[in-house]
């Protein structure tokens, strides 16, 4: 009887881990096959990607109306800190950039927040939708190497449920190397 309390726990540690060592098996991972652009991106592995060497990474989910972009350029402001870009955010500026795209477009929570290669500039917003309807997109950016690296995903926002937490762990896992492994779960 007094092996129950410890089984019990031992049986909740367990399928408490199932969950990550699921993900880990199932993990999609893209690299960079370019030195000077090096990035490693981190996905349930359901999700299709797409796109071509030296231009813009998509992923799809494709049971979710979910969709990440990920585009590297060479930057020349190498002093750049997602802090300082966070000081200097201009959310009507912003709002205004992404109202071209998605109709009714409105800024929220703008932070900092780590890649697991470095800190990021992130900001959130949604939109009133068009055809498509409400549409909340998460975007990150952040500079390394002299390259600047914006990591943007979209989803239908009545789907925040299911979506936003794989867009957090695609966010987290992200990295700036070529040889990152997975360290986040959604």
């Amino acid at each position: 009887m007094r092996f129950a309390p410890a089984i019990g726990g031992l049986l909740a540690l367990s399928l408490s881990l199932l969950p990550v060592a699921v993900f880990a098996q199932s993990a999609g991972i893209s690299g960079s096959p370019l030195p000077d652009q090096p990035y490693t991106l981190i996905y349930p592995d359901v999700m299709v990607t797409s796109g071509e060497i030296g231009g813009p990474v998509t992923i799809n989910h494709p049971g979710l109306p979910l969709q990440c972009l990920l585009t590297v350029v060479p930057v020349e402001d190498t002093d750049w800190t997602a802090e300082g870009a966070l000081a200097a955010l201009d959310a009507a500026t912003v709002a205004a950039g992404w109202n071209e795209t998605f109709p009714g477009f409105t800024l929220g929570a703008s932070l900092v927040t780590r890649y697991q290669s470095n800190p990021a500039l992130q900001y959130e917003g949604t939109s009133t939708g068009g055809e498509q309807g409400p549409i909340t997109l998460v975007h990150t950016e952040t500079v390394d190497g002299g390259n600047g690296y914006t990591l943007d995903c979209f989803y239908a926002t009545e789907m925040a449920a299911e979506a936003r937490p794989v867009v957090d762990a695609i966010i987290a896992n992200f990295s700036t190397r070529q040889d990152a492994q997975p360290v986040v779960t959604p």
